[in-house]
């Protein structure tokens, strides 16, 4: 008897936790939506809606200064885009760029990172300071400083080539040297980049160098066998965020060529002439068919690169 009693009472008692557990549990699960309620709204009303909306409009013949004559066209945007030359020429300057850009921009912000965490140099916050300044730097402003930088007769890159003999090339007026130019603008602003490759190098254990030493690896060994791989997962974010930031590339070449496209075209990225369409021509249900291709596109190599990640991406839990 006295053994049921205990029982019944610890079960009483058990039950009191778990509903003072459940009470709990709702209360913060109440003001942790109250408290995500602005990110909540923001993104349902700036995000989600415009997306569907973009998504609709694609199949209209949708005009915002004559949003009453909007009627359904189907696949008409898609085919227009087919039979268009300038969506396949800006999309192959995208190509084109991108082409540069990824692997210089990787390498460089490796040997950036490589160099900050050196440590043989000599004041590493200084440089580290220096190298991701840049990157605090709005894209208008560096576009016209780097206009005024790459200048062709008073630009200081012209001017010290030209000091040791070397005639400057036309940077921003040249349909080859353009692109070079932007990889080098690009260049200038790595700084986040390098910060989170730092942080990656940062990671790796210690020990794992001192073994590799103790065995006779040299630092090129060391680099290759340890660090590479250690910090795959970063480089993978990075590709990734890149990949996806070439193919929306467009601040830049507007600030630098004024939305012309110039010269020659060479400038009229996929995203600019999108631009155009939707907010220049005012055909916003054909520029919102071109913004479903674009994201059906990087959502394919977004796709292809996460499912090759296994064979080069190393994870020091084991996990490929």
């Amino acid at each position: 008897m006295k053994a049921d009693v205990q029982a019944i009472g610890s079960a009483q008692k058990t039950t009191k936790k778990r509903q003072g557990h459940s009470a709990q549990n709702r209360f913060n699960t109440k003001w942790g939506l109250i408290f995500l309620s602005p990110w909540i709204f923001g993104f349902f009303v700036f995000t989600l809606i415009p997306i569907i909306a973009t998504l609709v409009f694609s199949f209209t013949n949708y005009s915002p200064v004559t949003p009453e004559s909007t009627v359904f066209v189907g696949l008409k945007n898609y085919s227009d885009m087919i039979a268009d030359k300038n969506v396949a020429n800006s999309f192959m300057v995208t190509i084109k760029y991108a082409i540069l850009a990824l692997p210089l921009s990787l390498v460089f912000g490796l040997l950036l990172a490589t160099i900050v965490n050196s440590k043989y140099l000599m004041g590493k916050n200084f440089f580290r300071t220096i190298y991701y300044m840049p990157a605090m730097i709005p894209v208008i402003a560096a576009g016209i400083i780097m206009a005024g930088i790459m200048n062709t007769n008073t630009g200081f890159i012209n001017m010290g080539l030209e000091s040791v003999g070397i005639p400057g090339p036309d940077w921003l007026n040249s349909t080859f040297w353009i692109y070079p130019a932007l990889v080098l603008i690009g260049l200038w602003g790595l700084g986040n980049l390098m910060v989170t490759l730092l942080a990656g190098m940062q990671g790796v254990a210690k020990e794992l160098y001192e073994s590799a030493e103790i065995d006779g690896a040299n630092g090129y060994q060391q680099y290759l066998y340890i660090t590479l791989p250690l910090i795959s997962p970063v480089i993978f974010y990075n590709l990734t965020m890149m990949i996806i930031g070439a193919f929306k590339y467009f601040d830049l070449a507007y600030v630098l060529k004024n939305g012309t496209g110039g010269p020659a075209g060479a400038t009229n990225f996929y995203n600019l002439y999108l631009y155009k369409n939707a907010f220049q021509y005012n055909l916003m249900g054909f520029g919102s068919a071109m913004a479903w291709v674009l994201f059906i596109i990087v959502l394919a190599l977004t796709i292809i690169l996460f499912t090759t990640s296994g064979r080069w991406v190393f994870y020091s839990g084991g996990k490929q």
